[in-house]
């Protein structure tokens, strides 16, 4: 049986919870569907968990967050530290959005908000061919950031891309570490509540255009089935 311990970096704002859940719900939905019988742990930051070692978790994903990598704040360089030591011990590990920026900054790549502005509803990434990890030609997913690793580290693999974001997904050469841009546990009602989030705050062509583009259909489960079996080191059937 499988334990997989979140990291809470950001929390879904409270009006919205009672509905969608936290995103360590909406990521254990995600897990349970490609393995039911996986254990969840949560660890959250914005409620003041300490960090547990890294040595003695068997899985380990970390969420999005409204913060920047870059901001300074004061549960970063811990959390950097965290996943250094992860690294290192070849802890399977996953980042999302924040998590995968996070990951990229902490072993050596480049994070900033892009001139590109923001990406958010349907978005298609086109996928490595033979990366071992994500099947076929491109995966279409929903995502919400400005934020982008603009240079990844050394050790990263772009396995996923597009001219939006041309470095969506890092697969590490120490085999256990996976990260992606876009929200493999978003469904469609959430990712329409990012739209309506970046009301007044992105251009409103971008918000009308995300919005359609959710009419279209998602490959979360494609994704979402390929990051658990990645977490917990079970081959597709």
């Amino acid at each position: 049986m499988a334990r997989i311990t979140i990291i809470e970096t950001g929390q879904v704002p409270q009006k919205y919870r009672d509905q969608h859940g936290s995103f360590p719900d909406m990521f254990e939905r995600m897990v349970r569907t490609e393995d039911p019988t996986a254990t969840v742990d949560v660890v959250s930051i914005p409620n003041g968990d300490a960090l547990p070692d890294p040595g003695k978790l068997e899985a380990v994903l970390i969420t999005g967050a409204a913060a920047g990598v870059y901001d300074g704040l004061d549960w970063i360089a811990p959390l950097e530290d965290f996943v250094r030591t992860a690294y290192a011990n070849k802890t399977p590990m996953v980042g999302v959005c924040f998590g995968h920026q996070l990951i990229a900054q902490a072993l050596g790549g480049t994070v900033r908000k892009s001139e590109k502005g923001w990406g958010i509803g349907r978005h298609v990434y086109r996928v490595l061919p033979e990366n071992g990890v994500v099947d076929g030609e491109e995966v279409a997913i929903a995502a919400s950031h400005q934020d982008q690793v603009i240079e990844p580290p050394n050790d990263a693999l772009t396995i996923l891309s597009s001219d939006f974001t041309p470095h969506a997904g890092l697969l590490y050469a120490n085999g256990t570490t996976l990260t992606v841009q876009p929200h493999p546990e978003f469904d469609v009602e959430f990712a329409e509540v990012c739209c309506a989030l970046r009301d007044g705050k992105a251009p409103e062509d971008v918000v009308a255009t995300a919005r359609a583009s959710l009419a279209e259909p998602l490959d979360s489960a494609k994704l979402g089935g390929a990051i658990t079996r990645f977490l917990t080191k079970r081959t597709a059937t």
